[in-house]
């Protein structure tokens, strides 16, 4: 998707990746690398993703810290959130929503004191307000759909378009991926999302998977490889509307995920339809960002779970060495 002249961009620039060792951060970091960027990784996971990149423990909540990663950056690519499953999200809404506001800040006004040349925020599907389907012309006047860290993820949005209009700065791009899944996930059972949480339970032998609901819940499931190259991209051309969504460009019922697991992988399942099956539907619109991006995510459903299994079956306790903000 990312063309010779857009990765010949980076070949000699320094980037840093912030959350680098995450599901997209590391694909970000890996397209990089071989473009032939100087890449740094900032991050509090203790774990190494890419021999080529030069990794630095750290806290974003430290301003002191930001100020001295952001440091002569060309660019950056600030991909660090925390990632929980809808039951934290509720239970430890503290967990989420403080880090994020410390974290977003700092690295943002870091970057911008800095005089960083291009930034790219990774934002979020749950800084929508309550609906179906989401497009970029979306008012958002009311309330996000994942409260606490919907409001967090809004305000580094905010923050962005306050150096907009103060400092004339349009270079801070933002980005808002919806159901991302792929190597490196949140593979924790205690509060890892539906893909993660499947392949873990199904690795350890649940019998029957029960699975919440009826199956008939429509969700947006994009492969990390496919959001990272369009985080690229948005770095790259700007966002000038604000931000765009990145996506599959699919609609998917848990049912159709349940069953396309099934045809690689041996295992029972049944739906528990005395548990809650949260939103109805929650799919993203990526006209957008195939128009001012050339965004266009090509891996289907079937190879991206293979190539998450995969990965997984070889690293299944990596999320035991990364950084929760749960325990």
């Amino acid at each position: 998707m990312i063309s010779e002249e857009v990765l010949r961009s980076f070949s000699g620039k320094n980037v840093l990746v912030t959350g680098g060792t995450g599901l997209i951060g590391r694909q970000v970091v890996d397209i990089l690398c071989e473009a032939g960027a100087y890449v740094t990784i900032a991050s509090l996971d203790k774990i190494a993703v890419n021999d080529q990149a030069k990794h630095i423990y750290g806290d974003l909540a430290d301003f002191s810290f930001c100020k001295e990663i952001t440091s002569d950056m060309d660019f950056v690519f600030h991909i660090a959130g925390i990632k929980g499953s809808i039951e934290v999200t509720k239970s430890k809404p503290a967990s989420f929503f403080v880090p994020l506001l410390m974290m977003n800040t700092n690295l943002l006004e870091a970057s911008r004191l800095n005089k960083v040349q291009k930034l790219v925020y990774t934002s979020s599907i749950g800084a929508y307000e309550q609906g179906e389907r989401f497009v970029e012309t979306d008012s958002c006047s009311g309330p996000p759909m994942d409260m606490f860290p919907g409001w967090a993820k809004r305000m580094a949005e905010l923050q962005i378009q306050a150096y907009k209009i103060q400092y004339g700065l349009d270079h801070f791009a933002v980005v808002r991926p919806c159901n991302v899944y792929g190597p490196g996930d949140n593979f924790d059972p205690a509060n890892a999302m539906v893909i993660p949480s499947l392949l873990h339970r199904i690795y350890h032998k649940e019998d029957p998977l029960l699975i919440w609901g009826d199956g008939s819940a429509v969700r947006d499931f994009a492969y990390s490889r496919d959001v990272a190259e369009g985080t690229i991209l948005a770095l790259y051309h700007g966002t000038p509307s604000g931000y765009v969504n990145l996506g599959s460009g699919q609609e998917y019922t848990i049912r159709q995920v349940i069953e396309t697991l099934r045809t690689f992988l041996d295992f029972n399942y049944a739906f528990d339809t005395n548990k809650p099956v949260g939103f109805s539907k929650r799919v993203m619109d990526i006209t957008l960002a195939r128009e001012t991006i050339g965004y266009n995510p090509t891996t289907s459903l079937l190879d991206g779970l293979k190539q998450t299994w995969d990965w997984y079956v070889e690293n299944t306790a990596e999320y035991q060495r990364k950084v929760n903000y749960f325990r």
